[in-house]
């Protein structure tokens, strides 16, 4: 077998061996389409570039709406603290709450002094009740509290607790108790009491256009 193999190389046909060169071009496509894939590894980043942009814009919108509402809600209820009423809402207020004339018009100027005036007289009760309705006037046209005509005197002081700093609700608090007591129970407040209220009764429930100036 190996003569016979041997005997094939020595051929003159098939003696040497042949080295062929082949030139072929270079193939680009392969990198033209990792170039068209660049692009697209970094749409994650964009995409999530252009969703917090978004998302940024729609939470200045909404807390810019929220600041707004805040505003709202704030300016109203100053408003009302304030005693800012439109021509409707005047043309309601009672002019009586239970039976007590409460006009403006119907009271004096300077209702402590008149008061203390009365009670020195003494008419204690015209004088605790001249207090009682000018507290009353004084918070429908002056504080904006919601009283009506048919208003106890628990709920107007309920009332004027939910609008009037503390210091002056726990004044027409005390106001309040003195006149029950002398219309309801028959019992007087001491002078001094009666004069204490009489005294404060401007420092804690100013009218309008001295809380203005």
């Amino acid at each position: 077998m190996q003569k016979a193999v041997d005997a094939v190389r020595a051929h003159p046909d098939l003696a040497g061996t042949t080295t062929e060169h082949e030139l072929r071009w270079r193939d680009r496509a392969k990198p033209k389409e990792q170039k068209r894939e660049e692009p697209s590894a970094f749409e994650w980043l964009r995409n999530l570039m252009r969703w917090m942009n978004e998302t940024a814009r729609l939470l200045v919108w909404a807390g810019g709406a929220v600041l707004v509402a805040l505003l709202l809600v704030g300016l109203r209820r100053w408003y009302r603290v304030r005693g800012g009423r439109g021509p409707a809402q005047r043309a309601h207020l009672p002019s009586h709450v239970q039976s007590l004339d409460i006009r403006p018009e119907s009271l004096p100027e300077d209702i402590g002094a008149a008061a203390a005036q009365l009670w020195q007289r003494g008419e204690q009760r015209a004088a605790l009740s001249l207090l009682y309705r000018g507290a009353l006037s004084r918070l429908v046209h002056g504080y904006a509290v919601p009283i009506r005509a048919a208003s106890t005197e628990g709920e107007c002081v309920a009332l004027a607790r939910g609008r009037l700093e503390a210091p002056r609700s726990a004044f027409f608090a005390r106001l309040v108790q003195a006149w029950q007591l002398a219309v309801y129970g028959a019992r007087l407040p001491s002078a001094e009491q009666a004069l204490a209220l009489c005294r404060d009764f401007d420092q804690q429930l100013p009218a309008a256009a001295a809380r203005a100036a």
